[in-house]
Parts: structure tokens; sequence; C-alpha cells
């Protein structure tokens, strides 16, 4: 994955956790990933897996096909 989209990706994962009122602590708590990484992931430094996307995607219920650019999957 591109830097530019790990960013955007990043940021939309933060602005869904801070409007769910969660802390970094919490989510991580909740998908069983570290506040650290989450904190790397928001920042844009790493990409979760498929996986971990998945996870925070339905803990933060979000809908992944709003993670699409351009019809390409971020």
């Amino acid at each position: 994955m591109s830097n530019e989209v790990s960013k955007i990706l990043g940021e939309v994962i933060k602005k869904a956790r801070i409007k769910k009122s969660l802390t970094q602590q919490e989510l991580s708590e909740k998908v069983n990933i570290s506040r650290n990484f989450i904190s790397d992931i928001e920042r844009g430094r790493y990409t979760p897996s498929t996986e971990n996307l998945i996870l925070l995607a339905k803990t933060l219920e979000i809908d992944l096909n709003l993670l699409k650019n351009d019809g390409n999957t971020i």
C-alpha cells in the first residue's frame, strides 16, 4: 500500500475512533492490537493486515466500501 493511502486509511480509522469516543487504548483492547500499533496505523506509518482491518472496521462500524478510492480498495 502506498504511503499516501496508508495516511488516508489512518485518518479514516482515527476519525471513526474519535466519533465512537474511544481512546487508542480502548480500541486496542477491543481488537487485541497494541496501542502503539493503533497509533502507527492512525499516523499512516503502518497498514493493518486484512484480518486486523476487518476487526477495526467491525469495531468502529466502518463500511469497508467507504475505504475505496476511485474504484480501487485502499
